[in-house]
């Protein structure tokens, strides 16, 4: 008997024969017996199904558009800032989240250089949030400076290819 057959079979026992059931407890010593063993193992399986969770989720970028093309585009084109515009070929599946982490940076020093209500850059704040981590994507800083017209077009490119790569 597996130890999951035994832990069902303990919920639909009785409640004051659970405990003292010979059965449950021998099989817990034998499933339990090096312990250390068991966490290890138990450890390991939480974390790669978190992994495998946090790639299979995909970005939703429909709001962002609608966010930078509504309320934004205007505070973005009238800054005269240099931003590292990385273009649509930079993003790659395993780095989808580190190329628009860095856009959403850049996004950030320009509305604080530029007083922008807060009301209105909430949205990229809140897809921010959003982004998780990824390991060897290269740095924000490898991309071209551009103005912030060419970085606002790029930017949009980036977030059409995305969104039909999700739809797939």
């Amino acid at each position: 008997m597996t130890a999951l057959q035994v832990i069902l079979l303990q919920l639909t026992l009785p409640r004051d024969q659970r405990a003292k059931s010979d059965l449950f407890q021998s099989t817990w010593k034998l499933c339990c017996r090096d312990s250390h063993k068991t966490q290890v193992w138990l450890c390991f399986f939480t974390l790669s199904l978190l992994t495998s969770c946090v790639n299979a989720t995909p970005v939703k970028v429909q709001d962002l558009q609608t966010c930078l093309q509504k309320d934004l585009k205007g505070a973005i084109e009238t800054s005269d800032a240099k931003l590292y515009a990385p273009t649509a070929e930079n993003v790659t599946d395993s780095c989808q989240h580190k190329v628009l982490s860095c856009c959403m940076l850049e996004l950030m020093m320009v509305f604080e250089e530029e007083d922008t209500d807060p009301s209105k850059t909430q949205c990229i704040f809140n897809f921010n949030s959003t982004l998780t981590p990824e390991i060897n994507c290269p740095a924000c800083e490898i991309y071209s400076l551009e103005n912030s017209t060419v970085f606002y077009d790029r930017l949009l490119i980036i977030l059409q290819k995305i969104n039909a790569n999700n739809a797939k």
